[in-house]
């Protein structure tokens, strides 16, 4: 059984860049979320933080690059990205405008 997480606590910011603005315009919407979240939690979580009807969850976990200070090489850490399709009429204000 998954460790329960709250549901603000698992989208941690939106992804806005040309192709997730792209998909804005078919209903997808593109988050960054918490590596422990499942595909209903972030459902549930779209659904309370926004007050919309999901459809649809995508996710894929991102690996993290590898990074050189000189010759110290560092690596970032993997996050998780899911793509959320939301039912037709339904929108998130926070992407309007972009």
């Amino acid at each position: 059984m998954p460790r329960e997480l709250h549901p603000y606590a698992i989208l941690l910011r939106p992804l806005i860049t040309e192709k997730s603005t792209s998909l804005a315009g078919q209903d997808k919407y593109v988050f960054e979320v918490d590596l422990r979240a499942n595909k209903p939690q972030i459902r549930e979580a779209v659904e309370l933080a926004f007050d919309v009807t999901v459809r649809n969850v995508n996710t894929m976990v991102v690996k993290g690059k590898n990074r050189r200070f000189g010759r110290n090489v560092t690596k970032q850490p993997d996050w998780k990205k899911a793509i959320v399709t939301l039912q037709p009429g339904d929108t998130i204000e926070l992407f309007e405008g972009i």
